[in-house]
């Protein structure tokens, strides 16, 4: 049940999550001036927040771009509005006409309330940056949401959902508190399923010392999506990689990007390289997960506590196979697709990747050449909408879970336009919405990665394992 009468909101993490985090919640009472004093620290800091706070100019072209607006027609879901919960509290304090004309020029103190109303609607902002790409100011909404959602947590805040997972990723790496005999166990099954499905077996090596690749897939993977693992134990065996998996970071997401940047972001950084070390890799290849890669990408170089000196090169595995696509060095049958078996196929594009990475070309060389029909979204690449779950907007409270198929709603009727029985989403939190969204929406799809794809496609007739 929401919290604070009138607003939907995340459950809230409690003593469990807190000591967990090693955190101590600022007292209710001090909540509104120690937020101020973060807020003060943030505009110094980041100069796209000061342009989000001073730059909009409300004309609402963003509105009509916005799924979590179209899904529920909040006006707080509009990104301008969104922003205006914090860009009231920053005229307030931090400008003259604030200070000066207070409600007149639209500016408002900050409350206990205030804080309320950023918990509810920053979590229903999913990150997705599509308000950035139609702004006629490139305002970047999400610079908004991802420091307000910083300033909460650091007054302890925080949705139930976010706090465990970072005790998760603290405790074990992961965020599904997977143990290393958990992770044997479970590849040791896919193992099984693959000599079953292909009849012959692949091994999934685990802390394997000189490794040429440390491959790093979603956690989600081991519950929800364990063909995605399959495909890229398929992949790997195909090309004859010399790869590894890690007992210590079997996670491609990172919720400390999108909850604490300054400590959980931080701590998946650091093992990545601490586990390159160890085992000896020369390469780190990404697995499925859109605000992952983004992390991983462009942060891990840059936010580790390791000299660059001891740092590898980092690819995504779609890249990978795009890669040995085009040079004619994987032998695909898309007419031989198991996973596919021959049904049309459309592609979702993750927000992430369209958006922050520029992974959208390859997604469309691994999928054309691994199934035999492709049905576009419209729109899609960079355009694309998002799931309606990106940003960890996973929660499972029932008026939160309703929001979420609501902000699902103009993606259900883009895959339901093309006509597709089967839907390639190649981002582990996208697929995790797509569970619940496709029986939700009524869709009439299967759900896949891409490499499941790759790896389905993949014939291994005359090759070295048959």
């Amino acid at each position: 049940m929401p919290v604070v009468e009138g607003l939907n909101q995340p459950t809230k993490a409690g003593p469990r999550e807190f000591a967990g985090l090693h955190l101590v919640p600022v007292p209710d009472e001090e909540k509104p001036a120690m937020a101020l004093k973060w807020l003060d620290y943030y505009r110094k800091e980041r100069r796209s927040l000061v342009m989000a706070m001073e730059s909009c100019v409300k004309c609402g072209l963003c509105a009509e771009h916005c799924h979590t607006y179209l899904g529920t027609k909040d006006p707080n879901n509009i990104p301008a509005g969104r922003a205006d919960l914090m860009r009231k509290v920053y005229k307030r304090y931090f400008t003259v006409q604030g200070k000066l004309f207070g409600k007149l020029v639209g500016a408002e103190e900050i409350t206990k309330h205030t804080l309320e109303e950023w918990l509810s609607y920053f979590y229903q902002c999913t990150e997705c940056r599509r308000c950035g790409h139609v702004c006629p100011f490139a305002i970047d909404t999400c610079e908004v949401t991802m420091i307000g959602r910083q300033i909460l947590y650091n007054l302890g805040m925080i949705p139930k959902l976010h706090a465990a997972t970072d005790v998760a990723i603290l405790n074990t790496g992961n965020h599904m508190a997977l143990t290393p005999s958990g992770i044997v166990d479970t590849l040791d099954f896919l193992s099984d399923e693959i000599e079953e499905e292909r009849g012959f077996r692949i091994e999934f090596p685990v802390d394997k010392p000189n490794s040429d690749i440390l491959y790093i897939p979603s956690s989600a993977d081991f519950f929800l999506n364990p063909d995605t693992l399959k495909g890229a134990a398929e992949f790997f065996e195909f090309i004859g990689a010399n790869w590894t998996m890690s007992s210590r970071i079997v996670e491609a997401g990172n919720f400390g990007y999108l909850s604490d940047q300054t400590r959980i972001q931080r701590e998946l950084v650091n093992r990545v390289w601490e586990e390159v070390a160890r085992l000896g890799a020369k390469k780190v290849v990404w697995g499925e997960c859109g605000h992952g890669w983004r992390a991983g990408k462009m942060y891990i170089p840059t936010m580790s506590d390791y000299p660059t000196k001891y740092q590898v090169p980092i690819t995504h595995i779609l890249d990978e196979a795009a890669a040995y696509i085009q040079a004619g060095k994987l032998n695909l049958n898309p007419q031989g697709n198991f996973r596919a078996q021959g049904l049309p196929v459309t592609l979702h594009d993750p927000c992430n990747y369209a958006r922050a990475c520029g992974l959208v070309d390859n997604l469309r060389v691994c999928l054309h050449a691994s199934v035999t029909e492709v049905r576009e979204m419209d729109p899609n690449r960079e355009k694309t909408f998002c799931c309606g779950g990106g940003s960890g907007v996973l929660f499972d409270d029932p008026e939160m879970y309703q929001l979420r198929i609501k902000f699902s709603q103009k993606k259900a009727d883009m895959i339901r336009a093309t006509g597709a029985k089967v839907l390639c989403a190649p981002c582990s939190i996208c697929k995790a919405q797509f569970h619940a969204m496709i029986p939700e929406h009524k869709l009439d799809v299967k759900l896949y990665g891409l490499i499941d794809l790759v790896g389905a496609a993949l014939d291994f007739k005359g090759h070295r394992q048959v």
